[in-house]
């Protein structure tokens, strides 16, 4: 979901065509394993929530012709390109309306709980959503249990990259983001009245696609930080230098991923 009111990830910055590309390389391969293993194919039904473009080509061509992806987001403007059939793009908000169509075989989100207030009632929309034996996947992050950049903090690099990364996450409390609990969704998708309900993590660990993503999301924030008196210019430099000298082993929070079936 795209957020541009009091969000320190504002898509409408330069950088988020960087940020939005990384996410992909560094997540589309676990989603598209639990799409593939959820069976999506020919003339399936989609829904992608808080739509990002390479998802949404992949879904494209597993419905084929006689498929339909709906492909959502608050700010569509990314999505233009993919706006052909069987995709079809729409403005919606998942926390504020009622789903965009019903009868699908799948609805997917990833990463855009975040960005609502009321998850529960979210979920319940998009199980609405579906048809019966329909499924949902759903990925969040959970900040928690791993709360660290570099988990093994042996050097002052390390120690002032999880500086950083713990300076951004209170950036984001004192906004009102509420970080995502992947860990919660299991029992969520049982209250929104899925059944087989299962779920997963992914945890990254000195991959090139964690550094390209902290990279891009630090040069985001950094005024924010600088402002807040959480980190200087100086120490920015130098953490984008760490970075990209390749000598840290960079992570994100786990990903978890929870899927179910509506009766």
């Amino acid at each position: 979901m795209t957020r541009t009111d009091g969000y320190l990830l504002d898509n409408r910055q330069t950088e988020a065509a960087e940020h939005f590309s990384a996410c992909a390389a560094l997540f589309d391969p676990t989603t598209f394993r639990h799409l593939e293993e959820l069976g999506v194919g020919s003339g399936w039904r989609c829904w992608e929530v808080g739509a990002g473009t390479t998802v949404v080509s992949w879904l494209a061509k597993k419905v084929g012709p006689t498929g339909r992806v709906v492909a959502t987001d608050t700010d569509t403007a990314r999505l233009a390109s993919a706006a052909r059939p069987p995709v079809e793009v729409r403005v919606h908000d998942l926390g504020g309306q009622e789903p965009p169509v019903e009868g699908f075989d799948l609805v997917h989100a990833r990463l855009a709980l975040v960005h609502v207030t009321d998850r529960e009632r979210a979920l319940r929309s998009m199980v609405k959503a579906l048809r019966p034996g329909g499924r949902l996947l759903v990925e969040d992050a959970d900040p928690a249990l791993q709360p660290l950049l570099c988990p093994d903090e042996h050097g002052p690099e390390q120690q002032l990259a999880n500086r950083l990364r713990h300076g951004f996450r209170r950036l984001l409390a004192d906004r009102g983001t509420d970080l995502p609990c992947g860990r919660t969704l299991p029992r969520l998708l049982r209250d929104a009245g899925l059944t087989r309900v299962h779920a997963d993590a992914y945890f990254p660990l000195a991959s090139p696609a964690c550094a390209a993503l902290e990279s891009v999301t630090i040069r985001q924030f950094r005024d924010q930080l600088v402002t807040a008196g959480l980190a200087t210019d100086q120490d920015i430099d130098r953490h984008l230098e760490n970075v990209t000298s390749g000598a840290l082993d960079l992570t994100t929070a786990p990903m978890i991923s929870a899927w179910g079936r509506k009766q």
